[in-house]
């Protein structure tokens, strides 16, 4: 199972968190100071991280079962 957090603005993806990699990645010249920064907080990083085991893991049963 892998999150993918995206962030856009004016329909152009320009961040991205990815599970698997564990930090974001900038996909534009904004994108990529905005990745810069964020991976620089511990605490963001954390809340990240965290989303995979509060949306991902809770839910991977219910929507296995209804499939």
């Amino acid at each position: 199972i892998e999150y993918i957090y995206s962030r856009y603005y004016n329909k152009v993806e320009y961040a991205r968190f990815s599970s698997s990699l564990g930090k974001f990645v900038g996909l534009t010249q904004y994108g990529l100071k905005q990745a810069d920064y964020w991976n620089n907080d511990p605490s963001y990083l954390a809340q990240r991280r965290a989303q995979k085991e509060r949306v991902c893991q809770h839910n991977i049963g219910i929507w296995f079962n209804n499939i």
